[in-house]
């Protein structure tokens, strides 16, 4: 596993750093940390390139520092005369990474949505696994993962968490949610109508594919998480009802989840971009650090 880390030496951007430190094995990953001279001039303007290199060579060593002491392969210090957002992208695919880590700054705002959001540009630019980290990982080496199902991602999503290095106190759940059968309470008068012989025939039809189709998602859970690492195999996998993305967030808010594992389905340039689908609910949302796994990783 190659992990690219972008870092701008802000606390999220660090939060980054110590949340993969605590998803490798430094025996056999590789780490690169990426930051952009551009960026560091224009927080410091009117400085000599000497005092830009010191700083950049601070930043480094400062992100250095929360990682393993020892790795097979020293991490690697990558820049880029590109905009933040670019220059992570090109160098990822440069440097064949396998997965972007970044901050997300601002949480529940309106910028979270901006087009030039530099986490949000790495995520719908990337064809890889993006980990959008949005604090620092608990201090006693836990960590509480939740891995959400789809039969159109399951594969890539099983694939990445396996491809990671979990804690040995990983408390992982796995969630898959079956769409209600209505969005809301029946109206008056479908309800008047539920009452005629037939369409009660029709209405008991479908409640017994819905009912079906619950119990298919059960077995498609159950197979889903016998592949995952040990930490998601220690209870059962919730089946839920209803919404897809707020019943995933409620999951993760009753049990304080500090990462959420969900696929990304393909979808058209524009439609990528605009918030509705599942993944987009969850990244919109939620509290806790996100990791998207597109299912054209391995398309």
């Amino acid at each position: 596993m190659k992990v690219l880390i972008g870092v701008d030496g802000s606390p999220l951007s660090l939060d980054a750093v110590r949340l993969v430190a605590r998803l490798i094995d430094p025996s056999r990953d590789e780490v690169a940390i990426y930051f952009s001279p551009t960026e560091l001039e224009r927080r410091l303007p009117n400085q000599s390139a000497t005092v830009v290199r010191g700083a950049a060579a601070a930043l480094f060593a400062e992100a250095r520092v929360l990682l393993p002491t020892e790795f097979a392969k020293p991490p690697e210090m990558i820049t880029s005369s590109a905009s933040a957002a670019v220059g992570i992208l090109e160098s990822a695919s440069g440097w064949q990474a396998d997965l972007v880590a970044v901050g997300a700054r601002g949480h529940g705002s309106i910028e979270r949505f901006l087009l030039g959001s530099v986490s949000r540009a790495v995520l719908h630019g990337a064809h890889l696994p993006v980990l959008i980290v949005r604090g620092s990982p608990p201090e006693d080496g836990s960590l509480r993962a939740l891995a959400c199902h789809h039969p159109a991602s399951a594969a890539v999503v099983s694939s990445t968490l396996n491809s990671l290095h979990w804690p040995t106190e990983t408390q992982g759940g796995v969630i898959g949610v079956s769409e209600s059968m209505l969005a809301g309470p029946l109206p008056g008068w479908l309800e008047k109508r539920a009452r005629d012989p037939d369409t009660a025939a029709i209405a008991e039809a479908w409640q017994q594919e819905h009912d079906s189709e619950v119990e298919a998602l059960a077995g498609q859970l159950q197979q889903f998480q016998a592949g995952l690492p040990a930490g998601f195999q220690r209870q059962p996998p919730f089946v839920v009802e209803g919404n897809p993305g707020e019943r995933i967030l409620e999951r993760a808010r009753a049990d304080h989840t500090d990462l959420i594992v969900i696929g990304r389905t393909p979808t058209d340039a524009f439609t990528r971009w605009l918030l509705g689908s599942t993944s987009e609910a969850v990244l919109a949302h939620a509290a806790a650090s996100v990791l998207v796994v597109p299912v054209e990783k391995q398309g």
